[in-house]
């Protein structure tokens, strides 16, 4: 089975913010269909794909739909199927690596130097262990075969 195409008219995309997502959309799909995808995922995106070509919407509704669209696409895949476009594990263990190790050792640090101005030293701290873990996690994705060669931009 082949992963269907986007087929909204020109009409719609009228904006370059929902040309470029159109066009980012679009990508991902065609990059799907080099990957061998069991066939339950194949229908799971084309129904996404249906959907989004019977829409009706316009402007920054359908900027909002196609987004929410993408997403799930892409959640998807990551989900049963460990399939994720490029630096996707960096971008979400940055924040992850701020929230969960950052700040913990920021508060731990500003308690101990009596000062808790000191508190975003964890921050970058947090940063860089976060771009470090997700930078090896797309790496490995990478040479299993798992990563689709598009970096999602929205």
């Amino acid at each position: 089975m082949e992963i269907n195409q986007l087929n909204l008219g020109s009409d719609k995309i009228n904006t370059p913010k929902l040309n470029e997502l159109y066009s980012q959309f679009q990508e991902i799909l065609e990059k799907l269909n080099d990957k061998k995808l069991p066939s339950e995922a194949v229908q799971y995106v084309n129904d996404i794909v249906e959907q989004t070509n019977s829409t009706a919407l316009q402007d920054k509704a359908l900027l909002k739909f196609l987004k929410d669209k993408q997403d799930l696409v892409i959640k998807y895949l990551e989900k049963e199927h460990k399939i994720v476009p490029k630096n996707y594990y960096k971008k979400l263990w940055l924040a992850v690596g701020m929230t969960a190790f950052g700040l913990p050792i920021g508060v731990l640090f500003g308690l101990l130097m009596k000062n808790m101005g000191l508190m975003a030293i964890g921050l970058p701290i947090g940063l860089g262990v976060g771009a470090a873990v997700g930078s090896s996690m797309d790496k490995k994705a990478l040479e299993e075969g798992r990563q689709i060669d598009v970096e999602m931009k929205f």
